[in-house]
């Protein structure tokens, strides 16, 4: 396997303290804030080490601080039920005694059951598209050196935007994204694996979707973005080293937040997840930011 996602999966892995109690370390990619996607999926991976014979269905969070890149996150299960059919779990993750994310996870035993779902959007396939690393290569110029080359470096996970375009002098356009995506290389089949790198990934550029009617930058200096909350519902099985299309759109901004809101195929047009966000996009012109 790519040591680039033998790498995601140790990140996710945690080490198991207790029964209830996890540690997970940090993942540095440059900046002093660890990534949300990160925290999501390592909680997400917590959480499913103290269920059997379910699998998770939704899981809810909100960001309460930034995380220290430098430290090693604690996280803690508290099992709020064991029923018949579902299992619900809180985890609290925290650095230095301080609380940086509160997630409810819930998990459900397979059921058969009433199918529906909205039909695929018809857009082209990823191998039209350039993948999202070789657009930053390409502008590696406009990535200030001290973060080029973590932006330009091999990736877990293989992003290609089907809205192509210079992602430091976006186009302002409607909110609405449509990414293909699948990790680099094959996965074991533990479907705990996949569901824990999903949820890390959900994050990724999401709220980025809510500056395209704007045409501001995820990079402008002027801009504090940060998540606030962040949701995942799984519906169906899946593989992420197979390709799925993440459909994102914004269809509000107001108030210095952003609302996004996504659904997930996979190739065959099946809908296996959907996703929901708010975050903060707050300009520094109108606020102190420090």
């Amino acid at each position: 396997m790519n040591p680039v996602l033998s790498g995601l999966i140790d990140l996710l892995s945690l080490e198991k303290r207790s029964d209830d109690q996890f540690v997970g370390m940090s993942q540095d990619l440059g900046f002093p804030k660890v990534f949300g996607g990160q925290v999501i999926g390592q909680a997400l991976s917590a959480a499913s080490q103290t269920v059997e014979g379910r699998v998770p269905h939704s899981l809810h969070c909100y960001f309460i601080r930034p995380g220290d890149a430098a430290q090693p996150i604690e996280y803690e299960v508290e099992r709020v039920r064991d029923g018949r059919s579902f299992s619900v779990r809180r985890i609290i993750a925290s650095q230095l005694g301080k609380t940086i994310l509160v997630m409810t996870a819930s998990f459900h035993i397979e059921e058969n059951g009433l199918e529906h779902q909205d039909a695929m959007p018809q857009v082209p396939g990823p191998e039209n598209f350039k993948s999202e690393l070789s657009l930053y290569r390409l502008h590696a110029e406009e990535i200030p050196s001290k973060i080029r080359g973590l932006l330009t470096a091999d990736r877990p996970i293989e992003y290609r935007i089907v809205e192509n375009q210079n992602p430091f002098r976006p186009r302002a356009g409607i909110g609405k994204r449509h990414i293909w995506m699948r990790s680099i290389d094959a996965l074991p089949d533990d479907p705990f694996i996949h569901q824990s790198m999903l949820a890390y990934t959900t994050d990724y550029g999401f709220l980025e979707t809510a500056l395209q009617p704007h045409g501001i930058s995820i990079g402008n200096p002027q801009l504090n973005i940060a998540s606030l909350d962040h949701s995942i519902w799984f519906h169906r099985p899946f593989r992420l080293d197979d390709w799925l299309l993440y459909v994102a759109d914004s269809p509000s901004a107001s108030a210095s937040r952003g609302f996004v809101r996504g659904q997930i195929y996979n190739r065959d047009g099946v809908l296996i997840a959907s996703t929901a966000q708010e975050g903060l996009l707050r300009k520094s012109e109108l606020y102190d930011l420090t």
